[in-house]
């Protein structure tokens, strides 16, 4: 609750200083012409260069990365050849790790370009209220996260939640969304990539660029799976923080760029304070209808990359309950951080830059574009301020970029292939052994009569496997013939047939990156749209699939009606507000990108979608009792993988409860009703601060005087330069003691079995 602090000081620090300078309007207002677009960053690099950097330099570390990932998990957890393992590096991450890596995804290429595209269009309001509108889905994800990881811990795709409970028709439909929303953010991440490359690289084309964003996705994520990811993600964080204190410091105190009104905050405040913004605005207010505008647009559209991407639940399922909650939290004071800050420096820079100009540097389609950070960070530190801007994005765009490529590859494999292409056992029924067929015992609870049940041992106690793994260790080969087990071989061998596929899986995804991207880049689209009005074609599927998780009555009727109604509603209203504006629909990219435009179109998008689901869904469930509630919340709990099923990684906190193969649900609900309390409590509060009590604090100063940005300013660098400190130290530091822990577990248990034998 840190920011409720930085809010208080704020205006304590303001009132105390009593002071309400007036704005300095001896020349106000500076009104900016609109240039032609001839200003461009200077590039930094060559073609080669270029190549290096990214392809040695960041491809190289991160394998480097992926190669460490899998001797720690070859030598230290044992698990290395398996194929969940590769989509949730083992199902225990730890809090710190979870938290940069949750807020690193966060740092989309798009956010680190787009803060500043903002805060260029609206002054302060803009970084400020698109961050509001984009941390709230932070802070209400781990109430969601907790549901789903008790009710379905052995899920690996949230699609699989979507089939198990409501069929083959409505699983269908959700993975047309769910793709569609890995193409939208694949989408923005090719055009920053691009954005960045060629304004800071001389000479390279637009398959160059392509091709080396392919191989920088597909090469460690192929090595080293999810788990990869998240140390990337770690050094991803570490660089963001760096580059940020030491651009603010240099852009906002100590100035070594030769521009006089760099390095002097008030020289800089007096220049900005008398630009017009929009309609007459004044860029030092809070107190924006645009900024609000963006601020609730962007509630949206994280919405539906937080809660319909794939990618966003494969990183935040893959630690427990308790780490995942506090995870989250830590998360959001981390994210922003970054676009508050990076915002404010680069738009106040630039809207300097340009009152001295009389004119604006950049076009408003090159604004669009993302080019405002890559322009000041060049003219403020030269080549070198080149070098970072490439470097900070270059993270960023691998951090997620390999997250989409293996989500797409996560649904190709779980939802497609081994559902409908290549099942281990056709026409599986729910609560049913996917080993033998037999019915689960769970099902035998609420049916006494039924008496076919399955009598499969688990893996771990099967004495068999045991010596099948013994066999495969000490052969020179893959040990794949070494699966001779009655009972779990043949899904051995199913399961290395997999692991193949899953390879080529994610090879093949990162060579259609290339043809993609050349689609993408021919179209036209810009950054800003892709952000904007991409996301309504997702933000249908954002209900269905909350209340999937948290409704029990929820109906397959209700979810593919919602799905379906909301994406209408959505491009409806987008394309009836575009036409009122000049030159109507043929003019589509400016027009369906307003922010009226965008508004309406999120708006109903959610609206008729949650409407839709939760009407058609009280009129066709069939819940009436609480024995028919569990046999529902059943079918998700049933979701798991006999090799490497989910109770074993959750036995410490399982460990006072007696039961046979898996704990029953409400033992699971009770092992975590803690971390479901501090999700709530902690997750509403934080919503409530951010959205509520911080921006009306913001919000009662009608223009900041010199004095109040200063303390602005002040408090969100100060709160950066912290959340950095956190983010480069907890995360190594937790991550050895985990270690450490396991391998001492590894020795009792070798100890254990060496006593035996003797």
């Amino acid at each position: 609750m840190a920011w409720w602090g930085l809010a208080c000081l704020f205006g304590v620090t303001c009132l105390m200083e009593g002071v309400m300078a007036s704005v300095n309007t001896s020349e106000c207002p500076i009104i900016l012409d609109i240039p032609n677009g001839t200003v461009q960053p200077v590039p930094v690099l060559d073609k080669n260069e270029s190549a290096l950097l990214i392809l040695l330099g960041f491809g190289g570390f991160s394998i480097i990365l992926a190669l460490i990932h899998n001797a720690i998990r070859k030598h230290i957890f044992h698990d290395e050849h398996n194929l969940d393992t590769t989509f949730d590096a083992g199902g225990d991450i730890t809090l710190s790790l979870t938290a940069v890596t949750v807020a690193s995804q966060m740092f989309w290429p798009a956010d680190i370009l787009q803060s500043a595209t903002l805060a260029t269009k609206l002054g302060i309001s803009g970084a400020f209220w698109y961050g509001v509108g984009v941390i709230i889905n932070i802070f209400i994800f781990p109430v969601f996260s907790v549901h789903f990881k008790t009710r379905a811990p052995g899920a690996k795709t949230y699609l699989q939640i979507i089939h198990a409970r409501f069929g083959k028709q409505a699983h269908i439909v959700f993975c047309c969304f769910a793709l569609v929303t890995n193409l939208v953010i694949m989408t923005a991440v090719l055009l920053a990539g691009k954005t960045t490359i060629q304004s800071l690289t001389e000479h390279v084309s637009e398959e160059y660029t392509l091709l080396v964003m392919a191989t920088l996705f597909g090469s460690y994520s192929l090595i080293g799976g999810i788990g990869t990811t998240f140390y990337v993600s770690y050094f991803n964080a570490c660089l963001a923080f760096v580059v940020l204190t030491v651009f603010f410091t240099e852009v906002l105190y100590t100035n070594t760029s030769g521009f006089p009104n760099l390095g002097d905050i008030s020289k800089m405040y007096n220049i900005v304070s008398c630009v017009e913004g929009p309609s007459g605005t004044n860029f030092m207010t809070f107190r924006s209808e645009s900024g609000i505008v963006y601020g609730i647009v962007g509630f949206f559209v994280a919405s539906s990359v937080v809660y319909c991407d794939q990618a966003a639940w494969q990183s935040r399922i893959a630690a427990k309950p308790m780490q995942g909650v506090w995870g989250f939290i830590l998360a959001g004071l981390m994210w922003i951080a970054i676009p508050s800050t990076l915002g404010n420096t680069t738009g106040m820079a630039y809207l300097t830059f340009s009152a001295e100009n009389k004119t604006h540097l950049l076009s408003p389609s090159q604004i669009d574009e993302g080019l405002v950070s890559p322009l000041v960070a060049e003219k403020v530190l030269g080549p070198a301020g080149g070098i970072m801007i490439l470097c900070m994005v270059f993270m960023a765009v691998m951090s997620t970029g390999s997250g989409e490529v293996m989500a797409i590859s996560s649904i190709i494999v779980y939802d497609f292939y081994q559902t409908y292409v290549r099942p281990f056992r056709e026409n599986l029924q729910s609560a049913h052994c996917v080993l033998c067929g037999k019915t689960s015992m769970s099902v035998r609870e609420r049916n006494p009569k039924d008496t076919d049940l399955c009598q499969c041992p688990t893996v771990t106690d099967c004495q068999q496997c045991s010596d099948d793994i013994l066999s495969a260790k000490s052969s020179s080969s893959s040990g794949r013939s070494a699966h001779k087990c009655p009972v779990h071989g043949a899904y051995r061998r199913y399961q290395d047939y997999l692991i193949d596929f899953k390879s080529w899986c994610i090879v093949w995804v990162a060579i259609c990156i290339i043809p993609f991207g050349l689609i993408i880049f021919s179209s036209g689209i810009d950054l800003n749209w892709t952000f904007f009005v991409g996301s309504i074609v997702t933000i249908p599927a954002f209900p269905a699939v909350v209340l999937a998780i948290m409704w029990v009555k929820q109906t397959p009727e209700g979810t593919i009606a919602g799905g379906i109604a909301g994406l209408l509603a959505g491009i409806s209203a987008t394309l009836i507000t575009a036409s009122t504006y000049d030159g109507g629909l043929s003019n589509f990219v400016i027009n369906t990108s307003q922010e009226y435009s965008i508004l309406a179109g999120s708006c109903s998008s959610f609206g008729f979608s949650l409407i839709t689901c939760v009407i058609v869904s009280k009129c066709t469930h069939k819940i009436k009792t609480k024995a028919d509630a569990d046999a529902e919340w059943q079918k998700m709990y049933d979701i798991d993988n006999p090799l490497s099923p989910w109770e074993q990684n959750y036995r410490e906190e399982l460990k006072q409860h007696v039961y046979d193969k898996k704990p029953s649900f409400d033992q699971m609900a009770a092992t975590f009703r803690r971390a479901k309390i501090i999700a709530y409590v902690s997750g509403g509060g934080s919503i409530i601060l951010f959205t509520f009590i911080i921006p009306a604090i913001m919000a009662s100063f009608p223009v900041l005087n010199e004095t109040e940005f200063k303390v602005w300013i002040g408090l969100t660098q100060a709160w950066t330069v912290f959340m950095g400190i956190v983010a480069i130290v907890a995360p190594p530091v937790e991550e050895i003691l985990k270690i450490r822990k396991q391998r001492r577990a590894n020795e009792v248990r070798d100890a254990s079995k060496l006593m035996v034998c003797d």
